[in-house]
């Protein structure tokens, strides 16, 4: 059975950007099905539109489907996770420059504090998202003007995630000049190998 991979992009992103195009070409290189949902409105997500997004995109989920989401992105994956059936269990999940806490001094200042707001303090439950997924890896970067590093222990300890902490790649999106991530690809091809 083929392995599906779906890439949920940032907020204020697209499909066609960042290191998502690059990523899907080398899983698909490897015979990996890729999807790369467009959610809606990206320039002020809403927590309900994105998950319900992602659910069409996704369809059914088994151990054959795999999750790499990207900042806001890693957050949808996690919210459609504790949503879906204790029965279900995805492959395992990817995320990158994820985040439970942000920076919120650094939202105020560029006006998105109120965007932010729900995503930051509608509660996740961790344990049905560990139930609901297999392996997962959290890569972050050391200094992501929007997302503390300290983010990587919550992961590690909500959701027993391995973490990785990439040196000064920013919040990891192309304008810091990230549009090939090796370090993503070797985290897929290891939830992968874990299953």
């Amino acid at each position: 059975m083929a392995k599906r991979v779906v890439i949920v992009h940032r907020w204020s992103g697209s499909p066609t950007e960042d290191w998502y195009p690059w990523l899907k070409a080398q899983l698909e290189k490897a015979g990996c099905e890729v999807i790369v949902p467009e959610m809606p409105d990206p320039d002020e997500p809403i927590i309900d539109d994105w998950v319900d997004a992602l659910a069409v995109a996704v369809g059914g989920v088994d151990r054959n489907t795999y999750f790499v989401g990207h900042s806001i992105g890693a957050q949808t994956v996690m919210r459609y996770l504790e949503d879906v059936s204790d029965e279900v269990v995805a492959g395992g999940m990817v995320t990158v420059a994820g985040w439970i806490s942000m920076n919120e001094d650094v939202l105020e200042e560029d006006g998105s504090l109120d965007i932010a707001r729900p995503w930051l303090h509608t509660p996740i439950d961790f344990g049905k998202v560990r139930r609901s997924v297999g392996k997962i890896v959290s890569i972050f970067s050391s200094n992501d003007p929007y997302v503390p590093v300290s983010n990587a222990e919550m992961f590690k300890n909500q959701l027993g995630a391995e973490t990785v902490i990439l040196p000064n790649l920013g919040h990891i999106t192309s304008a810091d000049d990230v549009t090939e991530l090796q370090a993503v690809l070797d985290a897929v091809n290891e939830v992968i190998g874990s299953g």
